[in-house]
């Protein structure tokens, strides 16, 4: 354990007040009333009232506790196509649900606000599981979505809510930096039934400078969630000057190929200047459509351009016979051609997704 997990929690400064406060899981109990944190892969090390980076776990005489339990700061019925997920229930919309704190500190955060402020600094009413179910059943929404900011930091919240939804018929999905131990990573995205998962990058020195964390812990999280089968989409943020270089979108969409699949849908998306990365420029169209074309290249069938209002290239096709299958406007579905059983009705060829509630 190096120098830096023994010196990353912060000073309780406010109270919270129950019922937010719950155990947390996936810690261990260390001698003198400290606690490990065993959900990302910082491992903090954090003495008796002080929290972890996140700033959402404290400990409380040696009990890491979850401050989130019921602590929904956004709620919102969104379409499906807005985390992105594309190959995912076309054309349905999601109760999202966010809270506060993150695990990573990213330079470009668009959600800055929830991501960096302490729990005590965002009132919010008590909304338990079983309310959020409701909220979503009464909005026709087939799913909840956990976004806004990184879910995993109130995993206890969001398990405990996807039990009540799946027990009600209603689905979940997580928006995730996949910054996880593999344990905690099993047990909170098996609950899920797609997950969209953010690479930041494909650089050890882009994740260390620009996001503080770890390239390969969210590599391995791609690998694990492949291995248990859970339908995943990628959304790789193309920042100028920063991981846009064709060197780079080359090794990263090989990756993918190699241990993920071609088939595993990416989507390059838009930077808009934002948090503490202000002075770049947006990403010029014309470097989203050479990321599409170098993945495509490397073998990719289903690449993506987000964040640019009207672009074909947020419709789907068949990668075999070149049909239009799914054809979007913005953010909503305009028409999908894919019936039940996920195939493409010209050709027959088998389109990976879910695709029907």
């Amino acid at each position: 354990m190096n120098a830096a997990h023994a010196t990353c929690g912060q000073s309780s400064q406010t109270p919270v007040k129950e019922p937010f406060a719950v155990e947390a899981r996936f810690y261990i109990k260390l001698p003198q009333q400290r606690v490990r944190c065993a959900l990302c892969p910082r491992a903090c090390i954090v003495k008796d009232g002080e929290r972890g980076v996140c700033g959402v776990r404290e400990n409380r005489g040696g009990v890491y506790t979850s401050l989130l339990h019921g602590r929904a700061r956004a709620i919102h019925v969104d379409p499906i196509e807005k985390k992105p997920l594309f190959h995912y229930l076309p054309g349905t919309e999601a109760l999202s649900v966010g809270g506060v704190g993150c695990n990573l500190q990213c330079a470009f955060c668009q959600n800055w606000d929830l991501s960096r402020s302490a729990p005590e600094e965002t009132p919010a009413d008590y909304t338990p599981p079983l309310r959020i179910v409701e909220l979503a059943r009464r909005s026709g929404c087939p799913t909840i979505a956990y976004t806004y900011n990184e879910p995993a930091v109130f995993a206890e919240y969001l398990m405990d809510t996807a039990d009540a939804g799946h027990e009600a018929g209603i689905r979940s999905v997580a928006v995730s930096n996949g910054y996880l131990q593999q344990e905690a990573l099993r047990a909170i995205y098996g609950k899920m039934d797609a997950v969209k998962i953010d690479l930041k990058a494909f650089s050890e020195t882009f994740y260390r400078r620009i996001a503080k964390g770890r390239l390969k812990p969210v590599l391995d999280s791609l690998v694990t969630l492949r291995a248990m089968k859970k339908w995943t989409e990628i959304v790789y943020l193309v920042i100028p000057t920063l991981n846009d270089s064709d060197e780079e979108l080359r090794c990263a969409a090989a990756w993918i190929k190699q241990h993920l699949g071609a088939d595993t849908p990416l989507h390059f998306t838009r930077f808009y200047p934002e948090y503490q990365l202000k002075y770049l420029p947006v990403t010029p169209v014309a470097t989203l459509e050479r990321a599409k074309a170098i993945a495509e290249a490397e073998g990719l069938n289903y690449v993506y351009i987000g964040n640019v209002p009207g672009h074909a290239a947020q419709n789907t096709h068949c990668p075999q016979c070149r049909s239009l299958l799914v054809e979007r406007a913005g953010l909503a579905t305009v028409k999908v051609r894919i019936g039940a059983d996920g195939a493409c009705p010209q050709c027959r060829h088998p389109i990976p997704g879910i695709w029907s509630v």
